[in-house]
């Protein structure tokens, strides 16, 4: 049944596929107050109407989904297909009768936009509609968002920070000196985290005051909320608490992240070790996940095993591969060589970055970036090879594989074809985790 205005006009389209008469009122009740909504309800289960439901010209899609009882595997598995079909555009919101943690993981597989449990509230329900549909930037017709890269310790004091904070300069640069791909980096250790501490910068987020209310976050006042680096960079921290252990509302950071990664080209996260309800969301929604590891027999055991924890738990995820930093081949001493990194890891082994501690250490004093102290240095060779290139690489493979433009064109480009589901939509599926 079709309810609304002409397709033809220019109205935002919303079509919803639902079965349940009292979801099907709620919904005619809910958009039909505006004139600016062409509302397109059908009726029916998705199991039966998957496969013809005509989404062209949708700007969203609405979908009931019986994910449990005896037609379960049969509403999941039309949904997959009508994911498949859809492609990047337009994006879909699921519907559930409850929420489940694995039906959430499936969802979250097959690149739903938004998941909601019955019973909806309207207000709801049109914030979800809103957010997938105007959250994204788009480029030549299509959604874009960042290209991220995520970096998790395996051991206290491997590292991390730095090599992350080197990363995002270099992808920054990528570009040359006169085209800067915009680039955010994002510390989310809120109770240590010490980005703004080693770039010399005043941590300008307030978590606390978007707490109460985490809708309110736009762009507006994620700007005022942004650090920015002498070099361009952006930067958002929050000041350190080291005293105050808190987990704070999953929907602050889902806010904070989805703006963040429909606002940048390139992101990068300087993750905590410990892991928080939001992480599972942040490490399925990476391009490029990285574990960064000591170069020791401990650190290595642990490295490995967050590999194999990380597969298990999120399976079709980003493949982890982990970087041993601090690196030093003694010739003459009994110390870890590359090939021991390579018989312990396999193939999760990307790579060791040279040790050059009073390098680091000049550069966290001074709040800048290795090549600043030392152009040319080892470690920030080391980490364009690794990190950098191996990422270019990686995306010019799968290009030619799906015959599609590369994502997050190291050029300096605007993003092209990247997927459709947004980090922080995935962040919100995995938030009872």
């Amino acid at each position: 049944m079709r309810s609304g205005r002409d397709p033809k006009s220019k109205a935002t389209r919303v079509v919803v596929l639902t079965a349940d008469p009292a979801f099907d009122a709620s919904v005619r009740a809910t958009f039909s107050a505006s004139s600016a909504i062409d509302l397109v309800l059908v009726g029916g289960t998705l199991a039966a109407q998957a496969d013809n439901l005509d989404l062209t010209g949708a700007t969203v899609a609405v979908v009931d989904v019986d994910a449990h009882g005896a037609q379960g595997a049969h509403e999941m598995a039309a949904l997959s297909r009508l994911m498949s079909r859809v492609g990047a555009w337009p994006p879909v919101i699921a519907v559930t009768q409850s929420f489940d943690e694995n039906v959430a993981r499936v969802l979250m597989q097959m690149r739903v936009a938004d998941f909601l449990v019955k019973p909806v509230a309207p207000l709801d329900l049109v914030r979800a509609c809103a957010r997938v549909a105007q959250g994204q930037p788009v480029v030549d017709g299509k959604p874009t968002e960042a290209e991220i890269y995520t970096f998790l310790p395996a051991v206290g004091g491997a590292g991390v920070t730095t090599l992350a904070i080197q990363t995002a300069m270099q992808l920054l640069n990528s570009g040359g000196p006169r085209v800067k791909p915009s680039t955010c980096l994002v510390d989310l250790d809120f109770q240590h985290g010490a980005v703004a501490d080693y770039l010399d910068l005043e941590p300008r987020l307030n978590l606390a005051e978007i707490e109460p209310r985490p809708d309110r976050l736009d762009r507006q006042l994620l700007e005022i909320m942004l650090s920015y680096h002498a070099s361009g960079l952006a930067v958002v921290a929050a000041p350190n608490r080291p005293a105050e252990m808190r987990s704070f509302d999953p929907d602050v950071v889902t806010r904070l992240l989805d703006l963040v990664s429909t606002n940048f080209e390139y992101v990068v996260f300087d993750m905590p070790r410990t892991w928080f309800s939001w992480t599972d969301g942040v490490l399925l929604g990476s391009n490029h996940l990285f574990i960064v590891s000591e170069t020791t027999v401990p650190a290595l055991r642990h490295a490995k095993n967050l590999v194999t924890a990380i597969k298990e738990r999120l399976g079709d995820g980003p493949d982890p591969k982990v970087i041993v930093n601090r690196f030093q081949q003694r010739v003459f001493a009994a110390s870890l060589r590359h090939s021991d990194f390579e018989q312990t890891l396999g193939a999760s082994f990307a790579g060791a970055i040279p040790n050059d501690y009073n390098l680091v250490r000049e550069a966290i004093d001074r709040g800048v970036p290795l090549d600043e102290v030392r152009p040319g240095n080892k470690i920030a060779s080391a980490i364009k090879k690794i990190i950098v290139d191996s990422a270019a690489v990686k995306a010019e493979a799968a290009a030619i594989a799906t015959g599609k433009p590369p994502v997050g064109s190291f050029g300096g480009g605007p993003l092209v074809d990247s997927k459709p589901l947004s980090l922080m939509q995935k962040l919100k599926l995995s938030r009872a985790s």
